[in-house]
């Protein structure tokens, strides 16, 4: 698929018959945009409908076996390789990991070796291991040691987490998440024990250190993952404040899909001399099969509704644009005998994390999501993705569909339109 911008609708595509889903704001995590009243939600403006004005071809790619695909990458390192003390060796086996990818290949040793990196990745490269395994590591090594980890959401940080205590089981290694949306009197209590790792989204971190519970005159490394997502989210400043409050030699780590004016002046002002490596790969992954679902003038939802009775749809995200919308479209689908969850931002944390576990567990089939969803989720095995409302640019169009088709398995992503 080319890498032509498509003109999205900035407002979700419906037909007459389904207006009522097309109200409410986009995610902001823990933050409050000045525009926005003291609830952090926009002031409802109606407007016209707006009229769909999109180019069909750039959701199609039926033959994706036919894109020339570069050669196997293949590593220049086994894990052994990097010297890990034994214990920390026998998770990374425990884990999965046979043999480092490409990110995980190049970043790795720089990491251990004290170097700043600047690391252009897509999600699915295992770049969380590439950053987590040589900073573990150098924990064993000075148990004193603290890391900073900024993540653009409650979930990757979640998950960022999830997967550290994985490596470190039993390993003495000790980690605080300091999210918002979330109590905070049990992070202000975590905070009071020793952490080797505080991983938070950066509005969270930032009030935290505004009330000097969370400290940082031992954090020896930073890790800012997906960098460009943050910015995106208008987190540039609250990063900038977090960097300055950290005193004396650091290592810091930027992650990022993409390098914007900004996240440049970032790295260069607040790392040393970094190693920058990309292994980003093409836009959409070969391995996703991509075509439209035209509904004309039946009613969206009922097209979706069968679309999902059949037996090759498995695992299913379906993405809408709002709040709202992607509520009332998933207790339809509830009404329809699907077994279905919704993700979004007015759910709360713990409402948030059980929906996402039922689909991991597979106790759900479908869940249907805010563009929350589309960044930094490590769900195995959707065998589909459904943008049952238009992306608002082509980077969430890439985002939305990067969640099927990973690694080396194949995924379908569709696209209803008119």
């Amino acid at each position: 698929m080319s890498r032509q911008t498509p003109n999205f609708l900035h407002k979700p595509y419906m037909n007459s018959s389904y207006r009522t889903y097309g109200r409410g704001g986009r995610f902001r995590d823990d933050r409050k945009s000045p525009q926005r009243g003291n609830f952090g939600y926009r002031k409802s403006v109606k407007r016209a409908p707006a009229k769909a004005s999109f180019n069909v071809s750039q959701y199609i790619n039926r033959n994706p076996a036919r894109i020339e695909t570069p050669e196997a990458y293949v590593p220049t390192h086994v894990f052994t390789d990097f010297k890990l003390k034994k214990e920390l060796m026998a998770h990374v086996v425990a884990c999965g990991f046979k043999e480092p990818t490409p990110i995980q290949d190049q970043i790795i040793p720089r990491i251990l070796e004290g170097r700043d990196v600047v690391g252009l990745a897509n999600t699915g490269t295992g770049k969380t291991a590439a950053f987590l395994i040589p900073l573990i590591q150098k924990t064993l090594e000075s148990p004193n040691m603290e890391t900073l980890i900024m993540a653009p959401t409650r979930e990757l940080a979640i998950q960022i987490e999830e997967e550290l205590r994985r490596l470190t089981r039993g390993l003495r290694i000790y980690s605080a998440v300091c999210v918002g949306g979330v109590g905070i009197g049990g992070q202000l209590q975590a905070l009071r024990r020793k952490n080797n790792f505080v991983i938070g989204t950066p509005g969270r971190l930032l009030d935290l250190i505004k009330r000097r519970a969370l400290r940082l005159l031992n954090v020896k490394a930073v890790v800012i993952d997906e960098a460009d997502r943050m910015l995106d989210m208008g987190f540039i400043n609250d990063m900038k404040a977090i960097l300055s409050e950290i005193r004396g030699e650091r290592q810091t780590l930027f992650f990022s899909a993409t390098m914007q004016g900004e996240i440049e002046s970032l790295i260069r002002n607040h790392s040393k001399n970094p190693t920058t490596i990309s292994v980003k790969k093409q836009d959409v992954a070969e391995n996703i099969e991509q075509d439209v679902v035209r509904f004309g003038s039946r009613d969206k939802v009922e097209v979706l509704s069968e679309l999902l009775t059949k037996e090759e749809f498995k695992r299913v995200l379906v993405f809408g644009r709002t709040k709202h919308g992607v509520e009332k479209l998933c207790k339809k689908l509830i009404h329809d005998r699907h077994r279905a969850e919704s993700i979004h931002g007015n759910k709360s944390h713990g409402q948030r994390q059980r929906a996402l576990q039922k689909f991991k567990d597979s106790e759900v089939r479908i869940l249907v999501a805010t563009d929350v969803a589309a960044r930094g989720l490590h769900i195995y095995n959707v065998s589909h993705v459904i943008n049952f409302d238009l992306p608002g640019t082509y980077e969430d169009y890439v985002h939305r569909i990067g969640r099927t088709g990973r690694g080396e398995l194949k995924g379908k992503a569709l696209t209803l339109v008119p």
